[in-house]
């Protein structure tokens, strides 16, 4: 299997380059606040997908694809940094989350300055590219709300949840990957395939994001599993649980303060259920879904790379 991180790993050493020359600014605080998250780690999955499809696509102009994968890697950093804020975090990729560290009001600045300078990059080319990234941004923004309307709901459905997955976590996937072959000069049919390989490489990736909130090591998380059920976010195997009728897992749900007692019955049911095999034949089946969109592109070894990303997702255990 070809690795998707070696295909691109000198264009992504160059995104994290730009990604430190970016967060530079002459107001010190908000350099350390981005740079706490920046450079706490992450996958960087989004900018990667975006430089897979570039190449794939025999892209040329390569300083063009790192400043909008740099973009894309901004906007998600921003969300993080809001999304900690609303959930009152206290953890991130391993560290202390940059809210509890530095406190609300800096690090909510902070994620604007991240937007902000998001569009600094993708303002430099055309209307399309700023059309589809502010597109994304929109689609982000009513997928946390969506969320926020739908916690500690118990009549939370899997459309519903799909929905929300669909627009605050797919969306920047797929925008990601549309852009890489829209600078790469591609055409529109191209364009889409690759654009429902994102969507759906998205949604398999929240899915295994919320399986691993309830099986995965946390050494490895970088947090606490159960937080979906602490932040009252209605995940897959919650929503899963809810229709099954479980009522530890309902009972945690719906509480907006469960002891660690109520939280550590609901995660037990759950893992001695079905709804973890159930939450990854979902995930398995959308990696499915994008890895059936790449077979329509021409062969190279970038096309194969983003096939393995899509493998990668389901066998990751962080």
């Amino acid at each position: 299997m070809d690795d998707p991180f070696g295909c691109v790993s000198r264009q992504l050493e160059l995104v994290e380059e730009t990604l430190a020359a970016t967060i530079a600014s002459s107001v010190p605080s908000l350099t350390d606040i981005a740079a706490h998250l920046i450079e706490g780690g992450g996958k960087r999955v989004r900018p990667m997908v975006t430089l897979l499809s570039f190449n794939a696509f025999d892209g040329k102009r390569e300083a063009d694809i790192l400043e909008i994968a740099t973009a894309i890697e901004l906007i998600h950093a921003a969300t993080l940094l809001h999304d900690d804020i609303i959930d009152g975090a206290d953890f991130r990729r391993g560290r202390q989350s940059a809210f509890k560290r530095f406190g609300l009001a800096p690090t909510l600045v902070t994620g604007d300055f991240l937007f902000i300078k998001a569009f600094e990059f993708a303002g430099k080319f055309d209307e399309t590219v700023v059309r589809w990234t502010a597109d994304a941004c929109t689609q982000l923004t009513e997928g946390e709300m969506l969320q926020g309307a739908l916690s500690r709901s118990e009549n939370v459905t899997p459309e519903n949840y799909l929905e929300i997955v669909q627009r605050k976590t797919a969306s920047l996937f797929e925008t990601g990957a549309k852009l890489g072959a829209y600078l790469a000069g591609d055409n529109a049919e191209d364009i889409e395939t690759v654009g429902r390989y994102g969507l759906n490489l998205g949604i398999a990736f929240q899915m295994m994001d919320d399986v691993l909130d309830v099986v995965g090591q946390e050494n490895l998380l970088g947090k606490s599993v159960g937080m979906d059920l602490r932040d009252g976010n209605p995940s897959l195997p919650i929503v899963l649980s809810l229709l099954d009728g479980q009522k530890a897992v309902s009972q945690a749900f719906r509480c907006h303060e469960p002891t660690e007692s109520q939280i550590r019955r609901a995660l037990d049911a759950m893992e001695n259920g079905t709804v973890i095999d159930r939450a990854r034949k979902f995930s398995r089946t959308y990696a499915m879904k994008a890895c059936r969109e790449i077979e329509k592109l021409p062969s190279s070894i970038y096309r194969r790379g983003l096939k393995a990303l899509g493998r990668s997702l389901l066998d990751r255990d962080a």
